[in-house]
């Protein structure tokens, strides 16, 4: 069971035994065992232009107690969070997200210079059954579909009309225990869970999201 815990400036899964974690996180990405995935967050002042971020975030993540986890950064109030589960045929899903949209993107094109303030999606997706290595990533790229589903369906649009299919900084962070499951796609019940879970939670956060800044993110060029 993943219990969740505020205290600012972090937010904190605990995944209730080590998993293995597939993740691009800042903080130990790629294939990890971790029993906590954290975020942090942060300000646009806190990330000076002259800052380390590496080295800054490692010494954040040892003042946690939490070097051997996996760690992620959010402009988002990381109090505002949402979880979603879903179930099928046995197969459980957790995704916590925190979702901002001020640094939105759309796939196949890019802003000419880096928006503020920023914002972007951060997903921890918990599997409740054992997965080879193979299956976490065919699994990992149904998360990422769902978001996407869900970022288009919010119906944000960039500058230049544009519709936005997610940010320039999302990051996932994928919770798994090793075991023999193999495939995890569309057709099967954990894709199913995992589509779910992820495209309700990132559905409510965007909206939250959207009712405080507008359905059009700013500074894209026309």
């Amino acid at each position: 069971m993943t219990v969740l815990t505020l205290a600012r400036p972090w937010l904190i899964a605990d995944l209730g035994q080590e998993m293995r974690v597939l993740s691009f996180a800042p903080w130990r990405p790629g294939f990890a065992t971790a029993r906590r995935i954290l975020w942090r967050e942060v300000r646009n002042a806190d990330l000076t232009p002259d800052l380390d971020v590496d080295r800054w975030f490692a010494a954040e993540m040892a003042g946690q107690g939490a070097s051997g986890d996996v760690g992620m950064l959010t402009s988002r109030d990381i109090g505002r969070h949402f979880t979603a589960q879903a179930e099928v045929e046995g197969i459980a899903v957790t995704c916590i997200a925190t979702v901002g949209l001020g640094n939105a993107e759309t796939a196949g094109a890019r802003r000419a210079t880096a928006p503020a303030p920023v914002g972007t999606i951060n997903l921890a997706v918990v599997i409740g059954a054992g997965l080879t290595e193979t299956a976490q990533l065919e699994a990992l790229t149904i998360v990422a579909e769902a978001r996407t589903a869900a970022v288009m369906d919010s119906g944000l649009r960039l500058g230049n009309g544009a519709r936005a299919t997610g940010t320039g900084t999302d990051c996932i962070a994928l919770a798994a225990r090793p075991g023999d499951m193999r495939f995890a796609g569309l057709h099967t019940a954990l894709g199913e869970a995992l589509g779910r879970a992820v495209r309700q939670a990132v559905a409510v956060g965007a909206e939250d999201w959207m009712l405080e800044n507008g359905r059009v993110a700013d500074g894209y060029p026309p």
